[in-house]
């Protein structure tokens, strides 16, 4: 089992950027239909009931997503892509804590820790000269190795103010409100971000004619 190649390695082999997106979102989706429906769920399938209430139940369905969205695009790429592994790790963590203790607050920090140790490991991977971002948007689009660095430097402190923003979010308002504002508030935010950035990638983008090897 391997890690996906760096950006702008020639053995990088890229994802169909829609089915990248599906897999990465998928599994959010997943829980926010199944704390929206949790009762539902669990009256149609009683083992879920066994499970707690609907952020429990959610909490269950969002590992077993997760893991078949990395079991899939192993699948396809022989390749396990970085940041959704990181993600999906802290997800079987603290999901697991929150199961077995029975306690929201382990579920509730997860954005939090994730957020945090993506943010670390941006900045972290910058002071060693590597730019990690790019094994996220490489098959998206193709940076210079200049470009790779601001924008990865840009996305790290993103993700700590991310990472603040759910702490002060889970702490003040309900559960449902936090998941609410965990897909309808993070994922804007993301979305206006990364269209802040399209100057930067603009300038510093690689044609094929010119792609660094």
């Amino acid at each position: 089992m391997e890690f996906e190649s760096a950006p702008n390695q020639a053995d990088r082999k890229p994802i169909n950027p829609l089915l990248k997106l599906a897999l990465e979102l998928g599994p959010l989706g997943v829980f926010f239909f199944a704390n929206a429906r949790g009762q539902w769920l669990a009256d149609r399938f009683p083992a879920l009931g066994h499970l707690g209430g609907p952020l429990f139940i959610a909490t269950a369905l969002f590992i077993g997503a997760t893991l078949i969205s990395l079991a899939f695009s192993l699948a396809i790429t022989r390749r396990l892509p970085i940041m959704p592994f990181i993600s999906g790790v802290v997800v079987l963590v603290f999901g697991g804590l929150t199961l077995w203790l029975q306690d929201e607050t382990f579920i509730k920090m997860k954005p939090t820790i994730v957020n945090l140790l993506f943010g670390s490991a941006l900045l972290g991977g910058l002071v060693f000269g590597k730019s990690l971002l790019g094994y996220v948007f490489d098959s998206v689009f193709r940076l210079t190795d200049e470009g790779w660095q601001k924008l990865t430097l840009r996305w790290g402190v993103f993700f700590f103010v991310l990472a603040a923003l759910n702490e002060i979010v889970w702490r003040t308002v309900s559960t449902d409100l936090w998941v609410d504002f965990k897909v309808f508030g993070i994922m804007p935010l993301t979305f206006a971000f990364t269209l802040s950035q399209l100057p930067l990638i603009n300038r510093y983008a690689v044609h094929e004619e010119g792609a660094e090897q």
